[in-house]
């Protein structure tokens, strides 16, 4: 059989499509951002690194700006919103035939996932129950599922499928979780009116998919240019409209997988029947004709939500988290007096609540739910290695410096909460890779 014809272009992408399509490459990408960032932030040319963030971008119309925000904020509320709408269709994915749609096999994870969420949040509450840094309870609740899957999938196939599943599981549950904290809790004054509209353009784009809508143009053009720009002006984070948008894209198929099969072996028959192309680089017309019926059928056999995380998956990883990162994680060791990082407990709450909060959370609901028999143990899931998923499920970064970002007016109190999230995320990714190493080897 005749291989594909493979032009010079090919060994260049070849590689990096490999790299792309590996798990771990995600959390690799984000571990060197972070590198990148925090060299950055404790170098010369530190002044510049934060003054770049702080530049605005805005649109003018009749000599009148709006949306004049700093970079910064750009990539919080505008690139983070993309995160945040791929993190909804994996969601939306999941309770429609995923793990999440069978409820007895979702009960374990859904058990954990509270239990990482509650227990953090209560230690750092503990810490800290009065003042400005109170509102920091919501920082240790998240799991970043980039670096956690990241670390386990630097195991291969050592480790169960079961595990993988179960922690990835459990990640979404506890972006939900985190989507929920933010929309409730970390929401600014609220314009009724354009809340009123935003919600008008998803009552829109819900009607389109009842009605059998599969453009993406359709979905993109309301969801950007009415949800979430309704959202932003309305005071409530526009990360919540991007979830709220990815709910309503349609999850079904509009060809059966037997139907589509026939199909495609019809189309497959015509075209070895049809007139050859004479060994010329082109197609003939009635080639052309058949090859478009072919793609078109595709497309109907493919779910346009499973279509749009497919295609985002890669720009979110390796675009849009490693920018975050550089934005986000530029801490200045240099600077920081010892005295003022524990001035507060903000970083020993964000630690402990990271460390020990999440550990105690996703071991101890999900031991707990197994004794009741609410849910067994899926195979291959012993104590030892829901120890290790626990110190995995401490790697909070992304979603905690997100967090970190809406708790906090005060740079200081941002700082303190940073450290806590590298210190918790650093202990907990080697520990929970010791643990897991261990474990397979034994088995």
């Amino acid at each position: 059989m005749n291989e594909i014809k493979k032009a010079p272009i090919d060994r260049v992408v070849s590689p990096i499509q490999r790299f792309i399509q590996q798990e771990k490459s995600g959390g690799l990408v984000l571990g060197i951002s972070v590198i990148i960032a925090l060299f950055l932030a404790n170098s010369p040319w530190h002044h510049e690194y934060h003054h770049f963030f702080e530049q605005k971008l805005g649109f003018q119309f009749n000599g009148n700006t709006y949306l004049e925000y700093s970079f910064h904020h750009w990539i919080n509320d505008g690139l983070m919103a993309i995160f945040f709408f791929v993190v909804g269709l994996e969601l939306k994915r999941e309770i429609v035939a995923g793990e999440l749609s069978n409820p007895r096999k979702a009960l374990l994870p859904i058990a954990a996932a509270i239990g990482g969420m509650l227990v953090p949040a209560l230690i750092y509450f503990g810490l800290n129950p009065t003042g400005e840094v109170q509102s920091g309870w919501g920082i240790p609740m998240a799991t970043d599922i980039a670096f956690a899957l990241g670390v386990l999938y630097l195991l291969g196939n050592r480790i169960p499928l079961a595990l993988k599943v179960f922690l990835t599981a459990l990640a979404i549950v506890d972006d939900l979780g985190a989507v929920l904290v933010i929309a409730f809790f970390y929401t600014s004054d609220i314009s009724m009116m354009n809340l009123a509209i935003g919600l008008l353009f998803l009552l829109a784009m819900y009607i389109g998919n009842k009605m059998g809508v599969r453009s993406i143009l359709f979905y993109a053009i309301l969801g950007i240019g009415g949800v979430w720009t309704a959202f932003l002006l309305s005071g409530v984070h526009a990360t919540i409209a991007s979830v709220l948008a990815a709910f309503t894209i349609p999850a079904d198929v509009k060809i059966k997988e037997d139907v589509f099969i026939e199909r495609i072996k019809k189309h497959l028959g015509r075209f070895a029947s049809a007139d050859p192309n004479n060994k010329v680089p082109t197609l003939t017309n009635e080639q052309l004709h058949i090859l478009e019926n072919v793609n078109a059928d595709t497309n109907h056999a493919i779910p346009p939500l499973q279509k749009l995380e497919h295609a985002m998956h890669p720009f979110v990883t390796f675009i849009i988290i490693p920018i975050f990162a550089l934005a986000n994680a530029g801490v200045s060791v240099l600077d920081i007096d010892v005295d003022e990082l524990f001035s507060t407990n903000v970083a020993t709450g964000v630690a402990l609540g990271l460390l020990l909060g999440k550990v105690i959370g996703v071991v101890g609901f999900t031991w707990l739910c197994a004794k009741l028999k609410i849910a067994p143990f899926p195979d291959g899931m012993n104590m030892k290695n829901l120890l290790g998923l626990g110190l995995l499920a401490s790697i909070g970064f992304t979603m905690s410096l997100f967090v970190t970002e809406l708790a906090f007016t005060h740079e200081e109190y941002k700082v303190q909460a940073k450290v806590g999230i590298f210190i918790a995320s650093l202990i907990g990714g080697v520990l929970g890779y010791m643990v897991l190493s261990k474990q397979s080897k034994k088995n």
